[in-house]
């Protein structure tokens, strides 16, 4: 799951975007005709000679607002809603509540479901129903359908030392990596922070891929563990966890840390776009196997996502990796979603296909990770997982879906800027 961010300079644009905007607007309407190009006549600056016929008064024509992100909906919209085990979703919702029951507008529900126990489907689904009400989740243009992808925890091979084949490193989170919370400038900026370093007396964007794996690499002495695979240490930077078993004959578990603020950029869209792979061709394994291939070019394509994940050993023994609302993921019942739009430990119903299929995929999901590719409000990343099957079925996961958030029925308006966990 890519699971990763903002660069220094589109940040300042977005905190000085509206003074921008005005400035700009206000030149257009002091210069610019309401005639067409062709009989345009251009106006001098105030105070320039000779005068020049008035220009017409501009009139600016607003844009349409974007649609609310969640709109009100009604039980009987989600399809397959009557049909799915609701116990198994309550069992992942109750197990976020660990996590969020001390917010406001999720209290009460929270005590509520943890005086339920263990209901069966009809309790749940009952439970769901007289507690929550369902919001569909709709784009900025008002349509309804948004990419649903899907992620697995990894198993890979390594050793705490660098020594063949384990060659390649896995790092910690660097001493000098700055990480900003951009509300403390702007409060509409909940959620979005800056990742830099400083070089002298600026910040400055910090280290992309290409200079984190030179040979002579700035985080040198910053190596967790080495693996003997760039590709599967690649993707598991997009799952965001994974597990190791060592040469020792021990497995531990590598859970997300930091990001180094670069975009993600997808390197299957590249292949397609040179001619490499087609577009059915461009999944996890179709990847793998165009690095086997070409392996004196593989590094060059790596380096097309300068985004890199630096992650931390984790104790924890559950049966699933610990999202970013920190607790343990529950296989195909968790997703990762957009937090600025989806509060994280919402239930949402999650209507897709299978993987290359048309078969519908009809489920109550609990919003419980987070990813640097997933933005927007119809967006969803599917936990399939551990193991082979589930890397295979994230793998080839590329659907369109629609999405309802169930919110507390206590809750006043949807559209409110959701709690975003760091």
């Amino acid at each position: 799951m890519e699971r990763q961010s903002e660069r220094q300079s589109v940040h300042r644009g977005l905190l000085y975007a509206p003074l921008g905007l005005a400035a700009l607007l206000l030149a257009a309407c002091a210069n610019v005709p309401t005639s067409s190009p062709a009989t345009a006549t251009s106006c001098a600056p105030p105070g320039a000679a000779p005068a020049c016929t008035p220009c017409p008064v501009c009139v600016v024509v607003p844009q349409k607002p974007p649609a609310p992100p969640l709109q009100a909906a009604n039980w009987s919209d989600l399809p397959g809603w009557s049909e799915d085990d609701a116990a198994i979703a309550f069992a992942a919702f109750n197990a976020g509540c660990n996590a969020i029951a001390q917010q406001a507008r999720w209290r009460a529900v929270c005590a509520a479901a943890k005086s339920l126990g263990e209901p069966d489907d009809a309790r749940a689904r009952a439970f769901f129903e007289t507690r929550f009400r369902p919001y569909q989740a709709v784009n900025p243009d008002a349509t309804t359908q948004g990419l649903v992808t899907g992620y697995y925890e990894p198993l890979l091979n390594g050793s705490r030392e660098r020594r063949s084949p384990y060659l390649y490193p896995v790092y910690a989170t660097p001493d000098d990596l700055l990480v900003i919370d951009l509300a403390a400038v702007e409060p509409q900026l909940k959620g979005l922070r800056l990742r830099g370093r400083i070089s002298g007396t600026r910040v400055v964007p910090y280290h992309s891929r290409a200079e984190i794996e030179r040979a002579d690499s700035p985080l040198q002495g910053k190596e967790l563990l080495y693996v003997d695979d760039p590709v599967e240490l690649f993707f598991l930077q997009i799952q965001g966890s994974g597990r190791i078993r060592l040469d020792t004959g021990e497995t531990i578990r590598l859970g997300y840390a930091e990001q180094n603020g670069h975009p993600y950029q997808s390197i299957g869209r590249y292949l397609v776009e040179q001619g490499e792979l087609k577009l059915e061709q461009a999944s996890m394994h179709g990847i793998k196997a165009w690095g086997l291939a070409h392996p004196e070019r593989l590094q060059d394509l790596l380096n097309r996502n300068p985004s890199y994940v630096f992650f931390r050993e984790s104790r924890h023994q559950g049966d699933g990796p610990l999202g970013a609302l920190g607790v343990p993921l529950t296989p195909l019942r968790s997703i990762a979603v957009d937090p600025r739009v989806i509060p994280l430990g919402a239930p949402v119903f999650l209507s897709t296909t299978l993987p290359d299929s048309t078969e519908p995929l009809n489920r109550l999901m609990v919003a419980q990770d987070t990813g640097g590719a997933i933005r927007g409000a119809v967006r969803a990343d599917y936990f399939w997982g551990f193991g082979p099957d589930a890397g295979r079925l994230a793998g080839k996961m590329r659907q369109r879906g629609a999405m309802w958030v169930l919110l507390p029925d206590n809750v006043a308006t949807a559209n409110e800027l959701p709690d975003v966990k760091p």
